[in-house]
């Protein structure tokens, strides 16, 4: 009975969290304008924002901006995170706590921060400063992802490497890389997926003539929301669905490599 209970439980919290974006998606289909009013099904919507030169443009700036962003983080993080590891314990705690004040302040504080800095930089706002907010933003989230893979480390792995001949390039890239690597792609994910969606940070650090989908999204729900939104909405949320599965089915497919490798071994 406290099983089923549980069961039930869990179904009903996953149908709390999904059920608006079902809606979402059915009324991206919807080819009456108003909202709680079913037209009849059509495509229409999904043909019309790809002819939509403002919405395009948005996705343009989102993609590059969330990918380049998510890259360039990644890369930081990933040794900020092996630094940050290999310092002594109090530095260690000092470091982690910094890394922490990011994640947990909120974004109109770090938004206006950033905006601040920049006017002070005399740096013109627009493209170059929305992707070093997202980077700056992005980057601690990639600490945190990929610290728990190093703690699960054995840190004689990387010894032994360089006692075996590896120079610390190689160990780097064929022993240690390969350990952390789940931490470092879920760290990219959710650096692309945060940057995807961020609309408070990316307004107060962006110029004129450059905007991502967030503020684009904003402008345009200001005077009703367009069916548009609904496919173009429906679309990200499978496209990162796509991606989540496909990094899971890897990240399951190395992990049972590894444990037939160790089954192997005995």
């Amino acid at each position: 009975m406290v099983t089923y209970l549980k069961r039930m439980y869990a179904v009903f919290i996953f149908i709390f969290l999904y059920s608006p974006i079902a809606v979402l998606i059915a009324y991206s289909f919807n080819k009456s304008r108003l909202r709680g009013h079913w037209g009849g099904f059509t495509f229409s919507w999904y043909l019309k924002l790809f002819h939509d030169r403002q919405i395009m443009q948005a996705l343009n700036y989102t993609i590059a901006i969330a990918l380049l962003s998510s890259v360039i983080a990644t890369i930081m993080g990933t040794f900020a995170a092996i630094g940050i590891f290999n310092m002594g314990k109090l530095k260690k705690q000092i470091m982690m706590n910094i890394t922490y004040i990011p994640v947990l302040s909120p974004e109109i504080v770090t938004g206006i921060s950033l905006m601040i800095l920049f006017i002070f930089l005399k740096m013109e706002r627009g493209f170059m400063t929305l992707l070093i907010a997202h980077i700056t933003f992005n980057t601690p989230y990639i600490i945190l992802s990929v610290m728990p893979k190093l703690k699960q480390l054995n840190k004689h792995l990387y010894e032994a490497a360089l006692d075996l001949g590896a120079t610390p390039a190689y160990a780097f890239r064929k022993v240690i890389l390969p350990e952390i690597m789940p931490g470092v792609l879920t760290g990219f994910l959710l650096a692309f997926t945060l940057s995807l969606d961020d609309f408070v940070i990316s307004f107060f650090t962006t110029g004129s003539g450059v905007a991502n989908l967030s503020i684009v999204v904003y402008s345009m729900a200001r005077v009703g929301v367009n069916p548009k939104l609904n496919a173009l909405s429906a679309l990200m949320f499978i496209c990162v669905l796509i991606l989540l599965v496909i990094v899971n089915l890897r990240i399951s497919k190395d992990t049972l490599r590894k444990e037939n490798g160790h089954e192997k071994r005995y």
